[in-house]
């Protein structure tokens, strides 16, 4: 995911994302806590979208 889908998308959505980021991370957190998680670069780029989408919201925010 990338900034500029990031920004098309509308406040409701962009929270929605938020949300299911996290629930994501948690789900990652908890295979890698068990040994289950194969591919452990998914959890870095969860990471790394959940900051995106967060700093997107931030700026938005800040323009109203």
């Amino acid at each position: 995911m990338n900034a500029s889908e990031i920004r098309e998308m509308t406040v409701e959505e962009s929270a929605r994302k938020v949300i299911e980021l996290k629930e994501e991370l948690f789900n990652l957190r908890f295979q890698h806590g068990a040994g289950q998680l194969e591919n452990t670069q998914k959890l870095k780029q969860t990471k790394h979208d959940l900051a995106r989408v967060k700093t997107i919201i931030r700026e938005v925010a800040g323009n109203n």
